[in-house]
């Protein structure tokens, strides 16, 4: 899967199309990734000793990973991922300004 954790997302399909944010979670088996604010699902609650009185919260989804496009961290445009192969490693570069999406990851090593 090319979209990891903390990759800035916009979605191209579905009923929260045209709505951005932030992975949280990824689901390799199924293909689907979690996203802030998108995709939203409501859970109703039992009343219990947590929450005496029940009730009904709103908890992110998984959505399907081809329903997404990430957002450059340079040019701010939906892109498409490319890779670029180093002597290092594999990385994950913007088809459009051939800018870095694994910024986030170097920047936490370093």
């Amino acid at each position: 899967m090319k979209l990891k954790k903390g990759d800035n997302v916009f979605v191209i399909a579905g009923k929260s199309k045209g709505k951005t944010g932030e992975i949280t979670a990824v689901i390799k088996k199924d293909d689907k990734v979690v996203v802030t604010g998108v995709n939203i699902a409501k859970h109703h609650l039992k009343p219990s000793r947590k929450a005496p009185h029940g009730g009904i919260m709103d908890i992110p989804a998984p959505i399907q990973a081809s329903n997404l496009m990430v957002v450059c961290p340079h040019c701010g445009k939906i892109v498409r991922i490319a890779h670029k192969i180093t002597k290092d490693a594999k990385e994950r570069i913007c088809s459009k300004c051939k800018g870095s999406l694994d910024v986030k990851e170097k920047n936490v090593k370093a």
